[in-house]
């Protein structure tokens, strides 16, 4: 895709309906009073990645045929970068979420919190946000430890996904306190993820702490979005997903994230083709497979002829 084109491309797209949600068979579509579900899907094996079509073909076939697939790597040409200053994100302090092991992932369920985001004119409610180790997508090349994904809704049933990568921090040391600009590890994350331990077991959940969703949001809008028109990166991988992909990193100690990954385990998809250009999958499965190569018969004589020159 040339440049030109997907710049085009980057600004023509409109945010349209996308069915299900990234994170899919959590909050969003759970009846009142429904245990934790847990996924039918996964990111090894018979039910990873490559294979998620073949689980429900009636409603996944865009994971192998979408165009516009998500986590893509985030290199100039693929996004529109907005400053955080453009668009508008509240969220207020919350005392208490449901934290919750889906088996694909562990989601903190927001609905009805109160945290907004408008996008173009239109009204985005959070529903949850859930996290990915490590990163889905790739930073101009570079896989960060993880992602979290805050999955907001509109009154149409439009998504929208802000994308934070979460980038690791050692304890600092007592020479480094006195004499060095502290970067701190997340208060928010460190807080949700202080009872990871207690959902470790999929379909759990326990009630986080106080969470100060105001740290995060200060953070965001002291950068930027790389905005892009994309997918659900779980199954169904329905298309028209407006995302925004911060420049502005979470932190997280080493110790949390260990206790965390634990948990999680490895649950990414792998980077998408270019938007706009043929799945991978639809690639893979029409490549030629080349002819076998004939070996001639005296091909093993004539190797050890050449051994003993």
């Amino acid at each position: 895709m040339s440049w030109t084109f997907s710049r085009l491309f980057l600004l023509a797209a409109s945010v349209t309906p996308a069915l299900g949600f990234c994170g899919a068979h959590t909050h969003l579509d759970r009846r009142a009073g429904e245990e934790v579900p847990i996924s039918t899907f996964g990111y090894t094996g018979a039910v990873g990645p490559l294979l998620w079509t073949q689980l429900d073909p009636a409603t996944n076939g865009l994971c192998s045929t979408g165009t516009n697939q998500s986590p893509i790597n985030m290199v100039e040409g693929q996004f529109q970068l907005v400053p955080a200053s453009d668009i508008e994100l509240t969220i207020p302090d919350v005392e208490g979420a449901t934290f919750e092991n889906l088996g694909s992932t562990v989601e903190v369920a927001m609905e009805g919190a109160g945290g907004k985001f408008v996008l173009e004119g239109k009204t985005f409610e959070l529903q949850q946000f859930h996290f990915h180790h490590p990163s889905e997508h790739v930073d101009n090349g570079v896989s960060l430890p993880m992602e979290m994904h805050m999955v907001f809704t509109s009154e149409a049933e439009e998504i929208a996904v802000i994308g934070v990568y979460v980038d690791l921090i050692d304890s600092p040391t007592v020479l480094q306190l006195h004499l060095l600009p502290r970067r701190a590890s997340s208060t928010l994350l460190e807080t949700i993820f202080s009872s990871v331990g207690e959902i470790a077991s999929p379909g759990t959940k326990t009630t986080t702490k106080p969470l100060v969703m105001s740290e995060l949001v200060t953070l965001l809008k002291a950068g930027s979005f790389q905005r892009y028109t994309g997918s659900l990166t779980t199954p169904p991988c329905s298309e028209g997903v407006a995302w925004s992909v911060a420049t502005e990193k979470l932190l997280l100690s080493k110790a949390t994230y260990q206790a965390v990954r634990d948990v999680v385990g490895f649950n990414s998809r792998y980077p998408q083709n270019n938007l706009g250009e043929e799945n991978l999958l639809t690639i893979a499965s029409s490549a030629k497979v080349a002819p076998p190569v004939e070996v001639p018969a005296n091909s093993t004589a004539n190797s050890t002829a050449v051994l003993r020159r």
